[in-house]
């Protein structure tokens, strides 16, 4: 690693996954037709051009479980973030697209993966370290900014593309965000 990168701590890793989750929800909302195009603006975020709401009542209510989200994930406490999608009529589950956080046993770092459970169609995993030494006081090899930013960007574009293997929902929908 070259005297230039740098390394996520902790508390950026916490910062970084509850953004990554920020954005990716807004992905999903947008790709799924949950909330109408033109309530989403773009950005430009992990070298990608992203979508966010602008409907104030979504920001609100994102803002808070993320503010959440963040507390827990400093102690350790979610395993996983579920978007359910169901039908408004029908009252069904349409999709749940779930997120497996997994924290390292030596506390260096986040695992996350994210799939949706209906189709398995993405996988891909995302590893957050940090600078600390674990208990045996080794440095453990530690991802750069650049290095996770790259890895969140490999899975936003798995969630566009999924997309296209998805049916099309044919009802009104809403969504749940379930954290376990």
């Amino acid at each position: 690693m070259g005297g230039n990168d740098t390394v996520i701590t902790l508390k950026g890793s916490v910062e970084i996954v509850t953004e990554f989750f920020f954005t990716a929800i807004n992905s999903i909302l947008y790709q799924r037709g949950i909330y109408q195009p033109e309530t989403f603006k773009r950005e430009a975020k992990y070298g990608l051009t992203v979508l966010t709401t602008t409907d104030e009542g979504l920001l609100s209510y994102l803002g808070q479980v993320m503010t959440q989200m963040e507390s827990w994930l400093t102690y350790g406490d979610v395993q996983r973030l579920v978007v359910v999608v169901s039908g408004i009529d029908s009252g069904e589950t349409l999709e749940r697209w779930q997120f497996n956080v997994s924290i390292e046993d030596d506390g260096c770092g986040a695992l996350i993966s994210v799939n949706d459970e209906n189709q398995n169609i993405s996988s891909n995993v995302m590893k957050l370290g940090h600078s600390s030494g674990d208990k045996l006081g080794k440095k453990r090899q530690s991802k750069t900014v650049k290095e996770v930013h790259d890895e969140i960007q490999a899975i936003i574009r798995q969630i566009t593309a999924s997309v296209t293997f998805l049916p099309l929902l044919n009802e009104p929908c809403s969504f749940d965000l379930l954290i376990y």
